[in-house]
């Protein structure tokens, strides 16, 4: 289960399109992060077998300058529009994206709180520490 999860419209960018309308074709995109499972890494899925995880910093500084880990590059695309290019052993996937859907999940990534477990108490209680856990 994810903590935040939304939905935005892609656009793909080719240069192989087999007509006008496929070169700037519009695509759903899930994001999604983990606030308790994998609270440094976003996960973004495009129509087809494939989804990308990486850092969630990757995705905040491609808005504002090129970025890349692995796989992913991310970088602006003018005032309004970002970038994101996906290598992967079937080939390149490169679309682009409006920045505010982005900004908006991230901010809401960084507002996520995990899901407390049934029953525990309130870890902020006088005279105990909060226990922080190991990173992934």
């Amino acid at each position: 289960m994810y903590a935040v999860e939304q939905y935005a419209r892609a656009h793909i960018v080719t240069d192989t399109a087999d007509s006008p309308d496929d070169e700037h074709r519009v695509v759903p995109v899930a994001l999604r992060y983990d606030a308790e499972g994998d609270p440094r890494r976003v996960h973004i899925t495009l129509p087809g077998p494939h989804e990308w995880v990486f850092p969630r910093e990757l995705l905040e500084q491609g808005l504002r300058v090129p970025a890349s880990s692995g796989g992913v590059r991310v970088w602006p695309c003018g005032r309004v529009q970002a970038v994101m290019e996906f290598h992967s052993a079937d080939g390149v996937a490169v679309v682009q994206v409006d920045s505010k859907d982005l900004m908006r999940f991230l901010r809401r990534t960084y507002t996520a709180k995990p899901p407390a477990a049934a029953g525990s108490r309130s870890p902020a209680r006088a005279g105990h520490g909060a226990a922080s856990r190991g990173s992934a």
